[in-house]
Parts: structure tokens; sequence; C-alpha cells
């Protein structure tokens, strides 16, 4: 049985330096402030559109319904599949999510990795970059009515990406995109789960908390159900870095521990590639057959090889 919650961390000795410039990240010329544009005005429709629904439908028992569905206990999956397997799968999955990329994953996948790699930064981090968004694959299983429908760009897609919040507590409105569809939030009227620490306790820990159910939480669970030896901070990465509110805004420091710092600043190093290096114009699909054998090395050095369990 994969008990999620008790997989103990093992943090890397040294703190991550952050950079304060980004310019020996980024791939492309836009402006700090021209990136992750989230405004009902000027964002494109379907981005508002996803937000909307994310906000309507993330709920507790929303989460509950996908953790069942998607569980790996006692050796459950759906499909064995290779890492590259799954490539293929998520070739022409475009996130709907995104403001700042309309291209297919798997080029932010590579982009993210390579960045991470010409960067100088250890294997087991240039690993996690190419896999971090690949829990999209459950659009293999899911459906538009579990917004899990990536078969189109303009199918819906809120439970597959996008910015996670807490379920089961307050949606705090000064650290969420769209802050004006919490009101559509089920939760957000029932008093159990709208309080600020809702079904918390205070201080409970990072790992104690339930994000919208999405790539992040899937692929952390996969990984761990595929016994990889990725460190914990890249397990970390994985399963927080679509939580904005959390690294970002610094939200939800009632419900996390002192120590969990360490492990989200793991994630703010992380989400520099993943932002900045978005780059319509760096189509690094031409170069993959180059890039697979130093990745296919690294898959097996960390316990990913052959077939897995999806």
């Amino acid at each position: 049985m994969v008990r999620i919650e008790e997989r103990s961390p093992s943090i890397l000795d040294n703190n991550p330096v952050i950079p304060g410039i980004y310019t020996s990240i980024k791939t492309n010329d836009k402006a700090d402030e021209e990136f992750r544009v989230y405004d009902s005005k000027d964002s494109p429709a379907r981005v508002v559109e996803h937000y909307r629904d994310m906000r309507r439908f993330q709920t507790l028992g929303f989460y509950q319904k996908m953790e069942k569905k998607y569980n790996f206990d006692n050796g459950a999956y759906r499909r064995m599949m290779t890492i590259e397997e799954a490539f293929a799968e998520l070739e022409n999955y475009v996130d709907a999510s995104d403001p700042d990329l309309d291209l297919p994953n798997l080029l932010h996948l590579l982009q993210t990795a390579e960045g991470i790699r010409r960067a100088g930064h250890p294997d087991w981090l240039q690993l996690t970059g190419l896999l971090h968004d690949m829990g999209k694959i459950m659009f293999l299983w899911g459906n538009g009515e579990d917004g899990q429908d990536g078969y189109s760009p303009n199918g819906k897609q809120w439970a597959l990406g996008g910015d996670t919040f807490v379920v089961g507590c307050e949606i705090p409105d000064d650290a969420v995109v769209f802050p004006e569809f919490n009101d559509l939030n089920p939760d957000m009227h029932d008093p159990r789960y709208s309080s600020k620490y809702g079904i918390y306790e205070a201080n409970c820990g990072l790992d104690k908390l339930k994000f919208a159910w999405g790539h992040d939480e899937y692929m952390y669970r996969m990984l761990v159900a595929n016994n990889s030896t990725i460190p914990q901070a890249g397990l970390d990465m994985i399963r927080y870095h679509s939580a904005y509110p959390m690294h970002d805004k610094h939200a939800y420091k009632h419900l996390l521990r002192e120590e969990d710092e360490e492990r989200i600043n793991w994630v703010r190093l992380f989400n520099r590639f993943d932002l900045y290096t978005k780059d319509g114009s760096n189509d690094l699909r031409q170069s993959i057959e180059e890039l697979l054998p130093y990745y296919r090395g690294l898959l097996e050095k960390y316990g990913l090889g052959g077939k897995l369990k999806w």
C-alpha cells in the first residue's frame, strides 16, 4: 500500500540559491511582467473559462473522488507504459490554462529540463524538469465532465492543469488568480470548509494539505508508487509547482510548519525554470533524438526505466 504522507523528507544539505535576475534562465525576450497575466479582460477566453470552471468544481469532495479513481494502493494502476510511451501520448496535448505557451506540452518539458541542465543544476533536477507536467497523462482516462479532456485545446481541463489552491478551507482572495470566481465554489458556502482553517489544524504541515486535484498530485503519487529514487526535493517540485498561492503569494502560513519553508524554496527555484524557459521559438523537438539518450540514462539512474505503473 502506498502511504503518501509517510514518506519522510530527505532534503539535500544545501539550501537552493534562487536567482534574483533571470536573464541566465530566460530563453526569450519577454519582460517579467509579461508572464502570468491573468485578467478577465486581457487573458485568452479559454484561460478565463478554465479558471472559472476550476473554482466551481475543485472541491474537497472532488479531490476525494479523484484520489480514489487514481489510487495506486495494492499495486493498482491504469496502464503499464514507459516514460517514452507516455511522451508519445502527450505529444499533442496543449495546456488550456497557460497564457504563456500555446504549444504542445512535450516542448515545454524539454525546454524546462534543458534550461536546468544549462544552468548546471544536478541531474535529478534536470529529470524533474522533464517529468514535472507528465501527470497530464490523466487525460487518457478522463473526460470533460471531470475536467480532464486533453484531446483538444478547447477541452475541459480544469482537473489537469492550472494554479492549485488548498481545498477544505477558505480560498484566499489575495493569493489566487481570478479571485472574483471564489464565490462560485460550493465549499465556500459550507461552514465546514469555508473558514480560515477548515478541515486542518494550525501548522499541520505541508504534507497534510490537499491541493486542488491535478497533474502535480497524480505525478507525485505515480513516482512514489514506482519507487523512484528522485530526491524528496524533486518530488516536492513536482507535487507543488502549481501551488502559486503558496510558493509565490506566501499563502497558508498558518497551516505550514517552519521546516516546510526550505522545501518550498526548492519549489521556488524550480519554478524559475518552469516559467522563464517557455519560448515558442525554441523548438527543441527537432533535437529530441539527440537529447533522448542522455535522459534515458537519467531515467535508469533514478529507477524509472522500463514499463511503469500509471
